[in-house]
């Protein structure tokens, strides 16, 4: 996802969100944070992310940073670029369940990081929010 004004309306939006302590969790819930991490497929210098490069940034990036686990999910993503113009991409959703701490916090950047250099790509969307887990 490239839209930077996109993401800047969303940070706007969840920034409330962010003033409001998290609920305590019920007996037999953990507390944990959900991070979802949106990254658009298409290459701005053309082309997209193929589903080999995809697979190949999972192994080497995502997994080795949480190898307890996460879950991706097929998107279909839509934005509008600062010429106003609507784009959509294919995109892939990664969920992260993790306890709230610097060095997931570390990791997700890097993860977010390295997609950016990777593919070129302006943006990487990260939505956050308090989870109450159980296995």
């Amino acid at each position: 996802m490239r839209g930077a004004g996109l993401f800047g309306a969303v940070a706007v939006a969840l920034s409330a969100c962010a003033a409001l302590p998290p609920a305590p969790c019920a007996t037999g819930f953990a507390a944990s944070e959900r991070d979802t991490l949106y990254f658009g497929r298409a290459i701005p210098a053309g082309g997209q992310v193929s589903d080999a490069q995809w697979a190949d940034f999972l192994d080497t990036t995502v997994t080795p940073a949480f190898p307890q686990g996460l879950t991706v999910i097929d998107a279909a993503g839509q934005w509008r670029g600062a010429s106003g113009d609507i784009a959509r991409e294919p995109s892939k959703l990664v969920v992260l369940l993790h306890p709230r701490g610097a060095k997931d916090d570390a990791a997700i950047a890097g993860i977010i990081d390295s997609y950016r250099k990777r593919f070129g790509q302006e943006a990487v969307l990260q939505e956050r929010q308090s989870a109450c887990v159980r296995f």
